[in-house]
């Protein structure tokens, strides 16, 4: 898995028109496949006087799940140049809309493959991209006269604590690097009493 990773910002739109037909284009940073379908139903009640409703979007740091829709164009003309261009920006926790509204004339299988991936370019040229580092959570716990040692080490590797508990026994949660987490429990496995736990985090 790769350490980092490219994706939206903040949601996006675009246009593009051909023929008297409008491709109107948004981007959306999503994380699951329920966020997407709630953000799909809101598009297609919005914009439910359109065509057509064709989307693209791909998840996960590892970028292995992804999926593209036609929505009834022909077959590889709408979905296909779509998700191409998530592939030319090297984008993943992405969803891209591209909404129809047809003109009246025909644009055939290359003018809607032109369509579609054009106001899907526009919409990425008013994005704002970002790299964002995949990594990984931890729920640690120990006695209270050891935080000392603890915040010591988290303030050497510039890590601040998520929803601390300083009792008895102090808890906290670390989100850190994917890549520098072995460093990290390295060095608070070397502090008496200390226990840790992965805890999921969304990408």
């Amino acid at each position: 898995m790769e350490d980092i990773y490219r994706s939206i910002e903040k949601p996006a739109e675009g246009i593009f028109r051909d023929r008297n037909s409008r491709f109107l284009a948004f981007g959306f940073p999503v994380r699951t496949v329920e966020e997407i379908n709630e953000i799909l139903a809101g598009i297609r009640k919005k914009y439910h006087d359109a065509r057509h409703h064709c989307y693209a979007y791909r998840l996960g740091s590892d970028k292995d799940v992804f999926r593209m829709n036609d929505d009834g164009e022909p077959s590889g003309t709408a979905g296909k140049p779509i998700f191409g261009q998530l592939l030319s920006f090297d984008l993943t926790n992405t969803l891209v809309i591209v909404v129809r509204y047809f003109g009246g004339t025909l644009l055939g299988t290359s003018g809607l493959k032109n369509a579609y991936r054009s106001a899907s370019a526009d919409m990425l040229a008013h994005a704002s991209l970002v790299t964002k580092y995949v990594e990984e959570g931890f729920r640690i716990r120990f006695p209270y006269d050891r935080l000392n040692a603890v915040m010591k080490i988290l303030k050497e590797e510039n890590l601040i604590p998520v929803q601390p508990d300083y009792n008895t026994l102090c808890s906290m949660n670390i989100i850190v690097r994917k890549s520098h987490s072995g460093i990290l429990t390295t060095r608070l496995s070397g502090v008496p009493g200390l226990a840790y736990e992965s805890i999921q985090i969304a990408d």
